[in-house]
């Protein structure tokens, strides 16, 4: 069985812990028994860093092995990679899956690059070194929440989905909106409107909960797997670079933001860390992620939604997916 021409790709997306990497592998498995290959582009800002296997829930050796797997450890933790990047890579590499006959299937929670995939992604102007010096200067003062009430007033629309205390992305935002005199909100719709880079997805799959408490348990009890496995341990690895601080994108990531500032206080007080506030903080973070998430995933209305708290849910995923195939194969 070769993949149809005219289905490019399916993705599966959903807040941290819904389920989407089990649901993939079980697709792929249904597939291979048919006849079709499946390989997996990763949807995920924080899996392309080489090092960071723990906190990001990387899959694991059998997973990886079970099924090829696209743009992950592609980064070392000191470099950047940016949702033009992924889309750039993405569209590659659906090509190159496509013409080995493969199905590509788009698995991931970092919904700006699913944004920039399905809509296109404008060109915004370049980062600013003292522009973002004025920008760090006036947060000393005020804090970030307070850069994010002037966000609010610029940029209702990105303050919206940012948290308060997101600080590299509210950057980012009041840069574009001081270099360029528009909100970034302004680059995202033009990008919509001309279609630029945009990619056709046959079928969005979203695995969202219908109770908001299942998912929180499966966070609190994932969190708790990574502390387990050496949460602390591989961040203090990280910690030990000399070239690595707090302020990069891959040590903000959720889960290693928290353990590197314990890490920091634990190291300015002496003693032990504080493993139940590290928890909570940890788990408390996590939850804020997955509700950025939903909101994100709340405005692209071509989803379609699968319960990941119902008893059926991996199976609903698989034969919705089956569906599509059949519809376009």
């Amino acid at each position: 069985m070769s993949a149809s021409p005219s289905l490019p790709c399916i993705a599966i997306a959903g807040p941290t812990a819904s389920g989407k990497t089990a649901g993939a592998l079980a697709l792929a498995a249904v597939l291979g028994a048919r006849g079709q290959a499946v390989e997996i582009i990763s949807v995920d800002s924080a899996l392309v860093y080489r090092g960071m296997d723990i906190g990001t829930a990387k899959p694991s050796a059998a997973e990886l092995a079970a099924v090829p797997h696209h743009l992950i450890d592609i980064r070392d933790p000191l470099q950047a990679y940016s949702a033009a990047e992924f889309v750039q890579d993405a569209q590659r590499l659906t090509g190159e899956i496509r013409a080995r006959g493969a199905l590509p299937l788009l698995v991931g929670g970092t919904m700006l690059y699913f944004k920039a995939l399905f809509d296109g992604i404008d060109d915004m102007p370049a980062a600013d070194a003292g522009v973002r010096a004025q920008l760090e200067e006036r947060a000393a003062a005020i804090g970030w929440p307070g850069m994010h009430a002037e966000l609010a007033r610029v940029d209702p629309e990105t303050a919206a989905r940012l948290a308060p205390g997101d600080s590299q992305r509210i950057q980012r935002a009041l840069e574009v909106f001081m270099l360029s005199g528009q909100p970034l909100s302004h680059f995202h719709t033009r990008a919509r409107a001309a279609g630029a880079g945009a990619a056709p997805i046959a079928t969005l799959l979203s695995l969202e909960p219908n109770e908001r408490s299942w998912l929180h348990a499966r966070i609190a009890q994932r969190f708790d797997a990574m502390l387990d496995a050496g949460l602390v341990e591989e961040v203090a690895g990280l910690r030990a670079r000399a070239d690595l601080h707090p302020d990069l994108p891959s040590m903000r990531c959720v889960g290693y933001r928290q353990a590197w500032e314990e890490l920091d206080w634990q190291q300015r007080r002496g003693g032990d860390l504080n493993r139940h506030l590290l928890r909570e903080k940890g788990i408390a973070a996590t939850r804020q992620l997955a509700k950025r998430q939903i909101t994100w995933l709340r405005s692209m209305p071509q989803r379609r939604i699968i319960a990941c708290d119902a008893p059926d849910a991996t199976a609903a995923l698989v034969q919705a997916a089956l569906a599509c195939i059949d519809r376009n194969g």
